[in-house]
């Protein structure tokens, strides 16, 4: 299929500004005439995926310089739940693309933020992973051990999620919160017994440690609980909605050039993240696809709702969150 239909197709869903399903309630508030208040959007990113990639082609620039909208891109941070502090403390808009468990996590202590835009990528390819020399066959052997994960994140769903579908209860595993920037040297000195993490980072350790998987969300793992979103504070997504639709629109489009050019997209991920040669034709090998929901897509939104009840039922978040009270909706 050529870029520019894929491209078209993805900007009308994930930048169009259709009102809710009736699957949907719509929020309390409605937004107000205008379009939007300021002219510059600062956005956050991170040392890898979407946010990086419309950083350094300078395509995504261009499509919000058309409509006179200039980009300033505050980073990088190293998970969602950073970037996600910086946008309720007011030095970005909107957050980098990242888990929807630490947003939901967040949201439910209190940070004004909705949901704008949401993001699959195909495959999953986070993966729970050990190093070959540990005596940790699979998940079982998982006993007694120490993981690291984030807390509410990615990380913590997948570790759950791996010792439910074996039988093991986990409190018999320890549980180990850190974020990626300790969890990797954690890791690397035999800190912890083993190592719950996203692409790229989740594939550079296993490249330098030796280490391998013993789950892999895409193969081991039937279902999705953790989705990429992007967030905003909900009084800028009331007063922005032009805005919000032309940078939902921007990433549609760069989700349609990194599907169709996945070598490209990975050199320039690898520029960044400094990483060999081996870990970047492991990535290219994934063929990563980009499929966005825009927040009036019903049938994402039920998906997600799940999600979060899957999450609160397993304590990973504290409670339930009614998912359609917390969406940017934009009005024509």
């Amino acid at each position: 299929m050529p870029v520019e239909t894929l491209s078209r197709r993805q900007l009308l869903q994930a930048g169009g500004s259709l009102l809710a399903g009736a699957a949907l309630q719509a929020p309390a508030y409605a937004a107000p005439r205008g379009g939007r208040t300021t002219d510059t959007v600062r956005l956050c990113w991170g040392r890898g995926g979407l946010p990086l990639l419309a950083k350094q082609r300078g395509e995504f620039e261009k499509r919000l310089a058309a409509e006179d909208i200039k980009v300033q891109w505050v980073g990088p941070f190293p998970n969602h739940a950073p970037s996600m502090q910086a946008v309720t403390g007011g030095s970005a808009d909107f957050s980098f693309g990242g888990s929807t468990t630490p947003a939901l996590a967040a949201i439910l202590a209190g940070s004004p933020l909705v949901f704008t835009n949401f993001l699959v990528v195909h495959p999953r390819s986070t993966a729970i992973i050990v190093k070959d020399h540990s005596g940790i066959r699979g998940v079982k052997d998982l006993v007694g051990k120490s993981v690291a994960v984030n807390r509410s994140g990615l990380g913590e769903f997948l570790l759950a999620a791996a010792l439910e579908k074996h039988g093991v209860d986990r409190t018999q595993v320890r549980f180990v919160y850190l974020n990626p920037p300790d969890a990797a040297p954690a890791f690397a000195q035999g800190k912890v017994d083993a190592w719950a993490m996203w692409s790229p980072g989740v594939d550079i350790a296993r490249a330098e440690h030796k280490g391998r998987n013993i789950f892999f969300e895409g193969s081991d793992l039937d279902f999705g609980i953790d989705f990429s979103s992007w967030l905003t504070q909900r009084k800028f997504a009331q007063e922005n909605y032009d805005l919000v639709r032309a940078v939902n629109a921007a990433f549609a489009a760069e989700g349609a050039w990194a599907s169709a050019h996945p070598r490209e997209a990975e050199l320039l991920n690898q520029q960044e993240g400094g990483y060999s040669d081996a870990v970047r034709d492991t990535l290219v090998g994934y063929k990563r696809r980009y499929e966005f929901h825009g927040v009036d897509d019903a049938a994402f939104v039920k998906q997600l709702q799940f999600a979060a009840d899957w999450l609160s039922e397993r304590r990973i978040l504290p409670q339930k969150i009614r998912v359609a009270d917390h969406l940017a909706r934009v009005l024509a």
